[in-house]
């Protein structure tokens, strides 16, 4: 007798469908799972037997084979328990294989027969509720699943408790989908005193999720102003939500299930790799660019993180994607994420103040800067020199506009946007590109040739150029300008830096 489970199999955010055979025959008692599973796969077939065994059920004495077709699709994770499990149940007559054919099933099972949370289930029920079937998934991830829209969710708690409700002896309740409502706690803006010119920056970039470099001695506040974006950008649109609470379900960092609304704000540390980056490893994991999707990745001490890694942020800051080539996979993950970086002007840190610099100055500011290459420096929309705070700033009383008001400031300019783009697929002025760049942030005669001389004596690039003219579609937006002037123009380039270290507009 053959049994038929449909689970499935996760390629990046995308799951492929798997059908899961299970075949009891005549012969010699054996246990043979094959379909190209991994580890983890290999040894579901332990805890499914002591599953069964917990809830007063064994193995009958025959030849068991379970098949993960498609067989070439590399099946990886612990997921595959619950489905295999109630295959086995299905062709043993335990459970009727006509109602498990309405659900796709996924979970991992304890020796005791409880159901443990696993990675993937948003996803999983979106790619359910497409192919019109229900889903099966743990106790603790049910309202996970019932963001994915109309459509049945099974949530049990154990293995007993699924088979009670397919007798009919236990109902199990629809799960309902929450929203994570932890307080967050933004910091605020009010608690920076003096840095003017840097909040400025830092509400451009907000606005119109523009990439931010902050250059200055330790203890200017780069960090702290880093940390207070957060506080001024708006919430997640529903979709939005959506599309993180994805990810963030492969990583298994959703909060019991909750479906995420804050922006996400990572922060690695320098010494991360590559991987641990852009994402990959053996399991091809989504990493900290693809898990501050639609959110904020910030870089501290940016040139002390290894070149290879810096080097690998080209690309999907520029795609909005992540692709992990491995020879068995090919993984693309969603990766629209706004860079914010701090770094010091060199080693030490003190290159504008004689009385602190090293020996080595000016030197070691071109050595230590060289770090970053200069096509990631070209692909940073807004460059600040942050200096250091004057003590008098520090004794007075703290500003009176907080990021309350600036976080109004930055949702209409994001609304402006929202309805600008409307019919395209991008959401900020920092993704607009080509002929519809060219019509949103064309520039009145005067601002035309400011930037034309500007990027002659600059020696812009296309791409500066272009990220010049969407700083200045986001200034006129903060106003709420209809048309790109010369004062946009002008403040878009001050913002904008050729040779780290150097001024541009100075001679040389």
């Amino acid at each position: 007798m053959t049994a038929h489970i449909a689970t499935v199999a996760f390629l990046g955010i995308d799951c492929r469908p798997v059908d899961v055979q299970v075949q009891l025959a005549n012969g010699l008692p054996a246990f043979t799972l094959v379909g190209l599973g991994d580890k983890a796969v290999g040894e579901s077939r332990e805890r499914v037997r002591a599953a069964l065994n917990a809830i007063g059920l064994a193995l009958p004495p025959k030849r068991i084979t379970v098949n993960l077709a498609p067989a070439d699709l590399a099946k990886e994770g612990s997921h595959f328990d619950l489905p295999i499990a109630l295959g086995l149940l299905a062709a043993m007559g335990v459970l009727p294989e006509v109602e498990l054919a309405e659900f796709v099933a996924l979970g991992e099972l304890g020796l005791d027969g409880s159901i443990a949370p696993v990675t993937g289930v948003l996803p999983a029920a979106i790619a359910a509720n497409a192919l019109d079937k229900g889903l099966i998934c743990p106790q603790a991830q049910g309202g996970e699943a019932a963001w994915a829209g109309e459509m049945r969710v099974l949530a049990p708690a154990s293995l007993l408790a699924l088979v009670n409700h397919f007798k009919g002896t236990q109902v199990l309740s629809p799960p309902r989908g929450e929203i994570d409502q932890e307080a967050v706690g933004h910091l605020d803006l009010k608690d920076i005193k003096g840095q003017e010119t840097a909040k400025r920056a830092l509400e451009v970039a907000a606005a119109g999720g523009h990439n931010l470099l902050m250059i200055g001695p330790p203890g200017a506040g780069k960090s702290m102003l880093a940390q207070r974006l957060p506080g001024i950008l708006p919430p997640l649109s529903p979709a939005e939500a959506l599309e993180v609470s994805m990810i963030h379900s492969l990583a298994g960092s959703l909060n019991n299930g909750r479906l995420k609304r804050s922006r996400p704000f990572r922060d690695p540390h320098h010494s991360a790799s590559t991987p641990a980056l852009v994402g990959g490893g053996a399991k091809a994991r989504p990493g900290e660019i693809s898990l501050a999707h639609l959110g904020v990745l910030f870089l501290d001490e940016l040139p002390e993180f290894q070149r290879q890694a810096l080097e690998a942020l080209r690309q999907p800051v520029e795609t909005g994607a992540a692709v992990v080539a491995r020879a068995q996979a090919h993984v693309r993950y969603p990766a629209r994420f706004q860079l914010i970086a701090a770094m010091n002007p060199c080693r030490c840190g003190h290159l504008d103040d004689p009385a602190l610099a090293c020996s080595k100055a000016p030197k070691c500011a071109q050595e230590y800067q060289s770090r970053i290459s200069g096509p990631l420096f070209d692909r940073i929309d807004l460059h600040m020199d942050v200096p250091a705070v004057n003590p008098s700033d520090l004794s007075l009383p703290p500003p009176a506009e907080g990021s309350a008001e600036v976080a109004a400031r930055v949702a209409a300019a994001r609304l402006i946007q929202t309805e600008r783009y409307a019919g395209a697929k991008i959401r900020t002025n920092a993704e607009a590109d080509g002929q519809l760049l060219e019509e949103v942030a064309a520039p009145d005669s005067q601002g035309r040739k400011l930037l034309t001389e500007a990027a002659e004596r600059m020696k812009l690039s296309a791409r500066g150029y272009h990220r010049v003219l969407r700083v200045a579609r986001t200034l006129a937006d903060l106003e709420g300008a209809e048309h790109v002037a010369r004062l946009h123009i002008a403040e878009a380039l001050s913002y904008r830096r050729v040779v780290p270290g150097r001024n541009p507009l100075m001679p040389t």
